[in-house]
């Protein structure tokens, strides 16, 4: 079961709006390199978009469609890989204090995926979830940052002193 999570440094909301601009799928998602909307309105239950893996001089046209959609908290979608075969992918933001926790659920459905689905494909799956995790959460605070979001990194310690004016440390 490739589960992996994700804090990201900015409220659900701005998460939400990167995962719901179906033209943005390719910024984040690891293996496309280009995506639009091509059926209904994205992220709504049944619109589509299209996408395309570039795996050296070949190139995979795919359609992933929304099966399921909690505006702001749950997107679950189907992956079409052609020959691949589907996937199954469930994306839960929480909120988790003034930040997001991001969770990603993926399984295959059907296809070549489903019948090679072991340990070894688990741990590919977990190595693409991190990195894509990693992609979308740069986007997301980098977004934040040129919305004028002037939050410290996780970790950071302020400390407020007489001599300093109570400024950070």
């Amino acid at each position: 079961m490739a589960v992996r999570h994700r804090l990201i440094r900015v409220p659900p909301s701005a998460v939400w709006d990167v995962l719901a601009d179906g033209r943005r799928y390719a910024e984040w998602v690891v293996g496309t390199s280009e995506s639009h909307p091509v059926r209904g309105q994205w992220p709504r239950t049944g619109a589509a978009i299209h996408y395309e893996v570039r795996l050296g001089p070949a190139r995979l046209e795919n359609e992933t469609v929304v099966r399921h959609c909690e505006e702001g908290t749950r997107l679950e979608l189907e992956a079409n890989a052609g020959v691949l075969g589907t996937a199954r992918i469930a994306i839960e933001l929480r909120p988790w204090g003034e930040h997001c926790l991001v969770i990603v659920d993926e399984h295959p459905l059907m296809g070549a995926g489903g019948r090679l689905h072991n340990v070894g494909f688990e741990a590919l799956i977990q190595l693409r979830h991190r990195a894509m995790l990693a992609r979308l959460a740069r986007l997301c605070e980098a977004q934040a940052n040129q919305e004028g979001d002037t939050r410290r990194a996780l970790g950071q310690v302020t400390v407020a002193s007489d001599a300093d004016g109570g400024r950070d440390a």
